[in-house]
């Protein structure tokens, strides 16, 4: 049949049948006709056919534009019920009234001086209140006709103003804007080129890690033993020295048994491995649970062993410490250290024990670690991506070309003499890992990490543990730093390696980036809208934190729909960095403070019944654990942790949330577009962390 050339009936002969399929289950599957024969008629057929055709498409479109309009309903139906919800949250915040100031001691070990603990936050109530003063003084002053847009409008309009009797709110605001003019704005300004250069610097440091490893990916570089061993095959060539295993653990009763599991498990001769269960655990039910579980363990004739310390000083340096001590670790040459939610394939040692053969300068081997749970929540998404940086580029590209970096704590294998060459653990910090790994590089020791050897661990859940964890983190470092300074200005290593320890490991990495991202964007940005005279570009508000943002999620490019969350989220974090930092440089009360970091032993509900079905595989006739036994304790378990829980307000991010999205009112007075939207944005980000909405939520 010849086709029609009309316009319409052309465009319907392009039509098929077809079955839309609402996302939304409360709409039912809808189907649009096709053209029928009578669609097809020739040019010359009657106006009425032509007509008939113009009437079906007319229907079409009205079923697709009611389509459309359910689809929409559906959508805001969603959101809706998706802000009752966040209210609800809102209320039994407000309800429960626990805040970050209650005493709990949640596993840790030492509870902060609470004198020194509300010394940053009343520091931030006092911006908080200026700004909500200065808020209401330039609003009024705004009605009153003082009208802004470039920053040094009021000087102008104070400079052209025609002499005469002024009122009192206007002589008030005259003085106001000279004293900003004459006596604010400078240092204020001062200080904002000050941090945008530290910015700038951070910045292009990490560019070149970037760049790093962007040429470790093209020229294909990566760590291969001296020796003729043959890693794919996993034979290790005969190669087997003996090894440490050691698994240091304090009132970790939901993950216990996974660490515990993949160890025993490691294929190694057991001629060669003995592994070390190190409890700490304060809580005798723990305790005797870790010890039925090695027990069981050894009668599946695993080599393994369970100590427990009478004298529980150091936190986990004094553990490591203790448990070297013991007569038989001389007859080790090398010691693999999980912490206990960390589960290392069978391979493990096959994959990082051949490195150090004819290598007598390797002093540790440093594997990546990946999560179990990074897509439980928004926080773990947010967290794997900080950590993918850190081991995608930071670790990768400091092992390539410099040989040393920061030892992670855990999933790694030192050489015995390294350690004792290097003075042994030390309980001095809270960073254990960190200051045995300096203390090495200044000896001489060189490390390597693998990229391509994962071991599995969880991700904290909760905001109250990931912010607990990176206090300690970042506190660490600072107390190290006064510790060790002399030591590495004494040291034989050359001066290259002095200045990269110095300043690029410690006071850049470690300092200067706390300080200038919480200085910065949560301190001088909010003061800039109060006092215009200082400004600051929208390059260092947006552009370059977004370049910088896109190259930390580079290695976990499934996150980039996460780029902004992430974003605003670092900035969040920084004033618990920063308050971290302080406390670690200036030694104050929480710089000490030792937390262990909570676990909910997700990993443990199906791989660690998995693993123990199979049993390991050189005593298949001996008697194995009653699995049922361990699945219903592992519920029991994490029942009763439930209950423990609960979800917190935490004053200081809603002090500075409030403050932020008071310096963005006061933005719109001056129409600043790009300042408005970061703090506005900023101050919900710290809105929904203060109220504890962004990690696990507890009924």
């Amino acid at each position: 049949m010849a086709p029609s050339f009309d316009w319409w009936t052309k465009e319907s002969h392009r039509g098929t049948p077809v079955v839309i399929k609402m996302e939304n289950p409360n709409w039912s599957i809808a189907e649009l006709e096709g053209p029928s024969d009578d669609d097809f008629l020739l040019a010359g057929s009657p106006n009425t056919n032509r007509d008939k055709g113009r009437g079906k498409n007319a229907r079409q479109l009205t079923w697709v534009l009611l389509l459309k309009a359910h689809k929409a309903a559906g959508c805001l139906t969603s959101i809706a019920s998706a802000m009752f919800g966040l209210a609800a949250a809102v209320r039994r915040r407000v309800a429960s009234g626990r805040t970050d100031t209650d005493n709990d001691n949640g596993g840790g070990m030492e509870q902060e001086n609470p004198t020194v603990k509300s010394r940053f936050y009343s520091c931030i109530k006092v911006f908080l209140w200026l700004s909500v003063v200065l808020l209401v003084f330039e609003v009024a002053a705004y009605f009153k006709g003082w009208h802004f847009g470039a920053p040094h409008l009021q000087l102008q309009y104070l400079l052209t103003a025609p002499y005469g009797v002024k009122d009192i709110f206007n002589s008030l605001y005259s003085r106001w804007v000279l004293i900003r003019v004459e006596y604010l704005a400078p240092p204020l300004q001062f200080l904002a080129n000050a941090c945008i250069v530290l910015f700038l610097i951070q910045s292009v440091d990490r560019l070149v890690l970037c760049l790093g490893c962007f040429w470790i990916k093209f020229k294909k570089i990566k760590p291969v033993p001296k020796g003729t061993v043959d890693l794919e095959s996993g034979d290790g060539n005969g190669y087997f020295p003996r090894v440490l295993v050691q698994i240091p653990m304090c009132n970790e009763k939901e993950v216990y048994q996974q660490s515990i599991a993949a160890c025993c498990n490691l294929d190694w001769p057991k001629s060669s491995i003995l592994i070390q269960v190190l409890d700490d655990s304060d809580d005798p039910v723990t305790q005797l649970m870790i010890k039925e579980e090695v027990t069981k363990w050894q009668q599946e004739g695993a080599h393994i062993l369970y100590r427990h310390r009478v004298i529980r000083d150091g936190y986990k340096a004094g553990n490591l410490k203790s448990a070297m001590n013991c007569s038989y670790v001389k007859d080790y040459e090398f010691v693999a250290i999980f912490d206990a939610d960390f589960q290392p394939t069978p391979d493990f040692l096959k994959r990082t024990v051949p490195h150090f053969k004819d290598n007598e300068e390797l002093g540790l081997v440093q594997a990546r670690w990946s999560f179990v749970n990074k897509d439980e929540n928004l926080l773990t998404r947010l967290q794997n991506i900080n950590l993918s940086f850190h081991f995608e580029v930071e670790q990768q590209v400091n092992g390539v070309f410099i040989n040393f970096f920061g030892f992670n704590g855990t999933a790694g294998v030192w050489r015995i003499k390294a350690l004792e060459d290097s003075g042994g653990w030390l309980e001095r910090t809270t960073v254990e890992d960190m200051d045995i790994a300096v203390r090495a590089h200044l000896q001489g020791w060189k490390f390597i990490f693998l990229n391509d050897v994962e071991c599995q661990c969880e991700l904290p859940e909760s905001y109250e543990a990931y912010r607990k964890q990176q206090h300690r983190w970042h506190s660490g470092p600072m107390q190290l730093f006064r510790l060790c300074l002399p030591d590495v200005i004494r040291s034989k290593i050359s001066i290259w390696k002095k200045a990269n320890l110095i300043f690029l490991f410690f006071l850049l990495r470690k300092l200067i980036l706390p300080f200038y991202s919480f200085t910065l964007f949560c301190i001088i940005l909010p003061m800039t809208m109060f006092i215009p005279e200082a400004e600051l570009p929208s390059w260092v508000v947006c552009y370059i934190p977004a370049t910088m943002s896109f190259l930390n999620i580079l290695p976990s490019p499934k996150s980039f729909p996460f780029i902004v969350p992430y974003l605003l989220f670092e900035n969040t974090m920084s004033v618990t960095k920063f308050n971290a930092m302080i406390s670690g440089l200036f030694q104050l009360g929480s710089a000490y403070e030792w937390v262990v970091t909570k676990k909910s032993g997700r990993s443990s509900e199906g791989d660690l019944v998995s693993l123990v079905a199979k049993g390991p595989k050189h005593q298949r006739g001996s008697s194995e654990p009653n699995i049922g036994e361990m699945e219903e304790t592992l519920l029991q378990e994490q029942k009763a942790s439930r209950k423990k829980k609960h979800n917190r307000i935490y004053t200081k991010e809603l002090a500075l949330a409030f403050l932020l999205l008071t310096a963005s009112a006061r933005s719109l007075l001056s129409a600043q577009g790009i300042h408005f939207y970061f703090l506005l944005f900023q101050g919900i980000s710290f809105l929904l962390v203060g109220l504890d909405l962004i990690g696990e939520q507890v009924e």
